[in-house]
């Protein structure tokens, strides 16, 4: 049995580590049945290309799909502002072997007339440093170029129709390509929306263009690829080794990472029977399917003082990164917008926010005053701590600031709003802000009428929605990105709070206020690496001791519907079930079958689903939704998900609906229940890690059942594992701001 999730097979070079799908993800020979997408097509965190969602104007979806036509419009406009700047800066002079031959490569391909925008071997650069004490007066540090004001370009991502999915016509020619090619006909939707209008040629051309269909695999490709060309098909052909490039740096980005390394890309190139690796990364490049950088690397034994002087007698270590573009513009667009909101302030604007600061007191007061003085604040605790940024917020507001706050989930947006400070008002989600359904509205630059915004869950802010939210902000306004590092990290790519904290370029505040209670004293210990045991007068925290798969299964079943409800009032719809992943004998698969036999046995006629049945929505790649069943009809299942209604059209429920009652950690971050049941089961080892435990085992406010069967595992994943590494390039953009840099 595999407890892993079900993208993790094989995400990539280096260490991957895809986050736990936000629904379960398809098998190759499900894809072929069902024309369902795979992988990340179907809604579960693991990014999907564009295009491949097949939208259905439906207008219950419109904040999804709005969403996302937000994302393009955002990219488009991060590209127009690449296309418009200086010459790239020279770099890899003192660079050798490979990376230098890549680099050389590049530049001729670059000197041949291909646009620096497709192809760039720029370094990071460098954030301007802050004056060290600047005046009343003092001119930001990062100008506008005068020829283009920072907001003019700025669209506005209003909420958008969903988009059409492919013409009939060109689904039609790719289905025929597909036929000859021997693949299902059933990736054909997929394929014409991945490769656009002409797909059906493309595909023709370069049959491995199969490897952008979310769920097949190189050696699926390869099979369509000698069906369709024949003997003239080899592991070495050029198209081969770029698609096959792409695909490793797709599968990279589900597993978190932004960019590679250049000597993990080239291992795992290899590994898939590439010949020449290094010529497959320079076509990649050439062809402008992929970006390369030089980043420099800071030598921790020396101070900044001592580089500096000797930055042109001695070699700077560098580490040369690939990147696909979007993640590497999101990135610098993410760092650009940064950068702006730290040396935004001002003195005279300090003034503004004295109110506030005089109406708080304790650590909402300290993080108002670091709010007071600065454009981007970091704030860090568990769940006690929202209480001081929901204090900032009412306080803000009181002042007559135009404040909100936002969370990654409803839930989180809803237990936001009934802490008493923030009174219910100015709170939203981050996928509503970014959709235009909640928040407030734009000035005639694209820029929200925003004084302060402050983003809680941060940790599960990916590269992406974080640059659209920082691009979004007027010059002046604050930023409080607060969240619990202990937990795990984005389902999209990025690290963006733990690169931020990392760098140190701008005040951290950390909360002194614990989490309550038994699960709190737990937490505590997790956080720091510890598994202890804790008084549990209460019960509030039981270990249920199983010896096999289906013996967790079983007790899983009678806490939720028995044992739970009827120690602790709980009612069955108020616990929540998490394990470690989709597949396997314990897996969400597994254990929602059994639920559902138990808590609404039905015959499932639309899709598997009745009416009752728990669910989880996932419309968009890192987005689920818990909710019910209601009803379906020949418009599709009718949902309601935090409180509102929701039609998934038919053709739609197989890729966006799950049941619900158990979900996988990554699901369950940014939401709580009453009760929480955490099933590890005997071979779950491989998938614990601190961080895995720590969201795991916080998501039950009144009470904690662990479902144990993985023995040592359980306290060495503690104390020993923390979060997989992820490749970015957040952190090296923004370091040399750091007030020690």
């Amino acid at each position: 049995m595999s407890t892993e999730p079900g993208t993790t097979e094989e995400t990539g070079p280096g260490t991957p580590e895809t986050p736990e799908a936000q629904t379960a993800p398809r098998t190759p020979d499900e894809t072929a049945r069902g024309g369902a997408a795979a992988d990340g097509a179907d809604g579960d965190g693991d990014g999907a290309p564009e295009g491949t969602d097949g939208g259905t104007g439906k207008p219950e979806l419109s904040e999804a799909q709005a969403e996302l036509a937000a994302q393009r419009v955002e990219r488009e406009r991060i590209e127009r502002r690449r296309a418009e700047r200086r010459e790239p800066v020279e770099s890899g002079a003192k660079l050798s072997g490979k990376a230098a031959d890549l680099l050389a490569a590049v530049r001729a391909v670059e000197g041949g007339g291909k646009p620096a925008s497709t192809v760039s071997a720029e370094p990071s650069r460098p954030v301007p440093e802050r004056a060290a004490e600047p005046g009343p007066a003092a001119a930001p540090a990062r100008p506008a170029p005068a020829a283009e004001p920072v907001r003019e370009e700025r669209p506005t991502p209003a909420p958008a129709p969903a988009p059409a999915g492919p013409a009939p016509r060109a689904v039609d020619a790719v289905r025929r390509v597909l036929a000859e090619g021997g693949a299902p006909e059933a990736l054909a939707r997929q394929a014409a929306g991945a490769l656009g209008e002409g797909a059906g040629e493309v595909l023709r051309e370069d049959p491995w263009q199969l490897l952008r269909v979310p769920g097949v695999r190189p050696e699926q490709a390869d099979g369509f690829a000698r069906a369709l060309l024949g003997a003239g098909c080899g592991p070495g052909d050029e198209r081969r080794g770029r698609s096959v490039t792409v695909w490793l740096l797709e599968r990279a980005a589900l597993a978190g990472h932004t960019a590679l390394e250049l000597s993990a890309l080239t291992a795992a190139l290899a590994q898939r029977g590439v010949p020449d690796p290094d010529e497959a990364v320079r076509s990649t490049l050439a062809e402008g399917e992929a970006l390369v950088f030089e980043d420099a690397l800071e030598d921790a034994g020396a101070p900044s003082s001592a580089r500096a002087e000797d930055d042109e007698e001695a070699e700077r270590p560098v580490r040369v990164l690939i990147a696909l573009e979007r993640y590497a513009m999101a990135e610098e667009s993410l760092a650009d917008g940064l950068a702006r909101l730290i040396d935004s302030p001002s003195r005279e604007a300090e003034e503004t926010w004295a109110p506030v600061v005089a109406a708080l007191s304790g650590g909402g007061a300290e993080l108002a005053r670091a709010v007071a003085g600065h454009g981007l604040v970091l704030h860090t605790g568990g769940e006690a701590a929202r209480a001081e940024p929901a204090a900032l917020l009412g306080a803000a507001r009181d002042a007559g600031l135009r404040a909100l706050a936002v969370c990654h989930t409803p839930d989180g947006r809803d237990r936001l709003a009934a802490l008493p400070p923030a009174r219910g008002a100015g709170v939203g989600t981050v996928a509503g802000l970014l959709a235009g359904a909640e928040g407030p509205g734009r000035d005639g630059d694209g820029a929200l009428e925003l004084d302060l915004l402050i983003v809680l869950d941060a940790p599960q802010l990916d590269v992406e929605s974080a640059a659209m939210l920082v691009e979004s902000l007027p010059d002046g306004a604050r930023l409080v990105l607060s969240g619990d590092p202990a937990l795990l990290w984005s389902a999209g790519p990025g690290r963006v709070f733990a690169d931020l904290l990392a760098a140190g370029a701008c005040p951290r505040v950390a909360s002194r206020l614990p989490d309550p209670g038994p699960i709190g004293e737990l937490l505590s210990g997790i956080g720091v690496g510890e598994l202890n045991q804790v008084e549990a007068p209460g019960k509030e925290v039981v270990i249920v001791p199983v010896r096999e798969a289906g013996e967790a299964v079983h007790r899983t079943v009678q806490l939720v519907a028995d044992s739970v409800p009827r120690a602790f009032g709980v009612p069955v719809e108020g616990t929540v079930v998490i394990t470690p992943g989709h597949g396997g004998a314990a897996g969400t698969r597994a254990l929602n079958s059994a639920l559902k036999e138990r808590l609404n046995p039905g015959p499932g006629r639309f899709g598997g689903f009745d009416p009752g049945d728990r669910i989880a929505y996932s419309p968009a790649p890192g987005r689920t939704l818990p909710g019910t069943v209601v009803k379906a009809d020949a418009e599709g299942l009718h949902l309601s998900c935090a409180g509102a209604p929701v039609v998934v059209p038919r053709e739609r429920v197989e890729a966006w609906v799950r049941h619900g009652w158990a979900l996988t950690a990554h699901q369950a971050v940014g939401g709580r229940w009453p009760a929480a049941v955490v099933v590890l089961p005997g071979d779950a080892a491989q998938a614990l890690s601190r961080p895995w435990v720590y969201t795991a085992f916080g998501r039950g406010e009144r009470h904690l059942s662990v479902v144990q069967g993985a023995e040592g595992a359980l306290p060495r994943a503690v104390a020993e594992v923390p979060a997989r590494p992820r490749t970015t390039r957040l952190a090296a953009l923004l370091r040399p701001q750091s007030p020690t840099g």
